[in-house]
């Protein structure tokens, strides 16, 4: 699965999640490009999953357009010892997760 990692989570997060590819935004040179275009940058480049820890990217984007799954950690921090924390509920709902809808996870 290919996932890039929102602005607002550490590239830190990356060894937590070894089954699949990860890019960051920085990384895919995208930063500071806003949601919107962001999301059709995700489906030209085949992004799977946009993990993200903005409760409200779900909200201001409408996913119908996007063929791409948000998922959105529901973390107050962005350091990677609180994020780390969300991987094991993440791993488990991975397989079921469907494009155009957003997830929230909790720990």
């Amino acid at each position: 699965m290919k996932i890039l990692l929102d602005e607002c989570v550490t590239k830190h997060l990356k060894p937590y999640l070894p089954d699949h590819d990860v890019y960051t935004v920085r990384q895919m040179e995208w930063s500071g490009i806003k949601n919107g275009k962001l999301m059709t940058l995700c489906v030209e480049n085949g992004v799977d999953i946009l993990l993200t820890i903005d409760k409200n990217l779900q909200y201001q984007q409408n996913l119908d357009k996007y063929p791409v799954t948000v998922v959105v950690l529901n973390s107050f921090s962005s350091k990677v010892e609180d994020l780390a924390l969300f991987i094991p509920s993440f791993d488990a709902q991975v397989g079921s997760f469907e494009r155009h809808r957003a997830y929230l996870i909790d720990k």
